[in-house]
């Protein structure tokens, strides 16, 4: 099968369980609300960005042959930006699309399919760049994990899938970084979050309640440490609960103020942590508010473990869904 045969058969195999989500402001205006894409993830939920339903309880689908539902919107996480919205009676052809199991590799093909700029059905073809990319949130946390890819995604992409040739999604696209820059939320973070906003309606974060940079050569010359790897506690929360020290005092280092004084984290449970994207990730797709986790840390030029017990990241700004199961049926 030939390279334009097979995008013509993922587009097809494919398009009927993507959906264009609209947000409206008054009434049934449209135009006055922001509009997204998002994709079927059972026989009852759509998945989309949690940035495209905002505050909305409610929202409006549109299948690609025309057919329209309501859907009401069961559970949303600003720090992964993902949504679930509730769907009766989907299309018969309106399909679950499988989420992979593991991230794609760097140079894997894909497709993103959404509504780009209103233009609903549209299919961009391109390459994953990269992988374990940090993209930030409007919360003050980043998304870890985050897939980079070439293929097109522009406003109005947001929540739609990015797609292997055989039609699995490896990603939920969020953003536009650039010319020929994309980002989509992993497919890990995905298979870990959006069962749980399923059942409840709400993600809850693991917590360490410390604010890291990573250990740079300017950060290492500032706290003359010996390696490059690990992240420096600039910062320990009043209520965290942990004995981890933070940075007491700044110096300059070619112009620069840089934090010293602070432990260094290592590792956790185990894994060896060279960044705060590699912290960030481990808390996020493996740990529970909770949970005891063994930090190992440097300081003072000698290593131990410590043991910590995280916390919840507090919600930013947000207000609970009263979730599926709380919901009375939707009326359309």
């Amino acid at each position: 099968m030939s390279d334009k045969q097979t995008i013509r058969a993922l587009y097809e195999q494919t398009i009927p369980s993507v959906v264009s989500v609209y947000v409206t402001d008054r009434g049934d205006d449209r135009r006055r609300g922001g509009a997204g894409s998002g994709f079927v993830y059972d026989d009852e939920h759509v998945v989309t960005n949690q940035h495209v339903v905002g505050d909305s309880d409610y929202v409006e689908l549109r299948f690609h042959d025309g057919e329209w539902r309501t859907g009401a919107v069961v559970g949303d996480d600003p720090y992964t930006d993902l949504a679930v919205v509730h769907v009766t009676d989907l299309p018969d052809d309106a399909v679950p699309l499988p989420v992979a199991d593991a991230n794609p590799d760097p140079g894997e093909r894909v497709a993103a399919i959404g509504n780009p700029m209103g233009l609903d059905g549209t299919i961009t073809v391109g390459y994953v760049s990269g992988t374990n990319r940090s993209n930030p949130t409007g919360t003050g946390f980043t998304i870890p994990e985050t897939i980079q890819t070439d293929a097109a995604v522009n406003p109005g992409n947001s929540g739609g899938p990015l797609l292997t040739l055989d039609g699995t999604v490896v990603g939920v696209n969020r953003a536009k970084g650039g010319d020929n820059i994309g980002f989509a939320i992993a497919p890990t973070i995905v298979r870990r979050v959006v069962p749980v906003l399923v059942a409840d309606g709400r993600f809850r974060p693991a917590y360490l309640n410390v604010r890291t940079i990573d250990v740079s050569p300017t950060v290492a010359e500032a706290n003359r440490l010996e390696e490059t790897t690990g992240v420096l506690v600039v910062d320990v929360g009043g209520d965290s609960g942990t004995t981890l020290r933070g940075c007491d005092r700044v110096v300059q280092v070619r112009g620069r103020e840089v934090p010293t004084g602070g432990d260094v984290v290592v590792g956790v449970d185990g894994r060896t942590v060279r960044s705060t994207e590699e912290l960030t990730s481990y808390l996020l797709t493996e740990a529970d508010p909770g949970d005891t986790v063994e930090v190992t840390v440097r300081r003072d030029g000698v290593e131990f473990t410590d043991s910590v017990t995280l916390g919840e990241r507090p919600v930013p700004g947000s207000r609970p869904r009263r979730g599926r199961g709380r919901r009375g049926p939707l009326t359309r």
